[in-house]
């Protein structure tokens, strides 16, 4: 059963997307669903090394600037983050209000940056009728990536701090 928890993301849900430790959840992929030209759902997975909450309204994204999913970001401006892991199950609904900007050290790697606002929080838990059933594990990718490599430092870089055009 899905609750609203309103237009802002909850402490524990900043501290989990913050990157106060990048490593910590490197191997957890997060589902991201943008909206294409026809109005259809367009998924993309993204690693926690790719999005940073900077408070409970504010979210930092690194993506392929040219790729279809920022496409439908610059485009359409709207975006859901599914965080699916056995100790929460949320869904935030984004909206882009700037971006994709360029990124230092990123332009061979193609990335851009966006920089997110939060329009809603919902989350979701088991109906009574399904009794204990729950999430058992994180949609997990491997190998993970070194947070030594110069796209990743570009990335972390990039998302160090919110910024928008002047």
């Amino acid at each position: 059963m899905t609750r609203s928890l309103g237009p802002s993301l909850p402490p524990p849900l900043v501290e989990r997307l913050a990157q106060r430790d990048p490593g910590a959840r490197l191997g957890v992929a997060l589902p991201f669903v943008t909206v294409d030209g026809h109005g259809r759902p367009h998924p993309m997975l993204l690693s926690y090394l790719e999005l940073r909450a900077y408070d409970t309204r504010t979210v930092g994204l690194v993506i392929g600037a040219r790729s279809r999913s920022a496409q439908n970001l610059a485009e359409r401006r709207a975006g859901t983050l599914l965080v699916i892991e056995p100790d929460a199950t949320v869904y935030v609904k984004l909206r882009a209000v700037d971006g994709p900007l360029p990124v230092d050290g990123g332009g061979e790697y193609g990335l851009g940056y966006f920089l997110l606002e939060v329009e809603e929080v919902l989350e979701d838990s088991p109906a009574d009728w399904e009794g204990a059933m729950r999430i058992t594990g994180a949609l997990r990718y491997a190998p993970t990536p070194a947070l030594d490599a110069p796209w990743a430092r570009a990335t972390l870089a990039a998302l160090a701090r919110p910024r928008a055009r002047a």
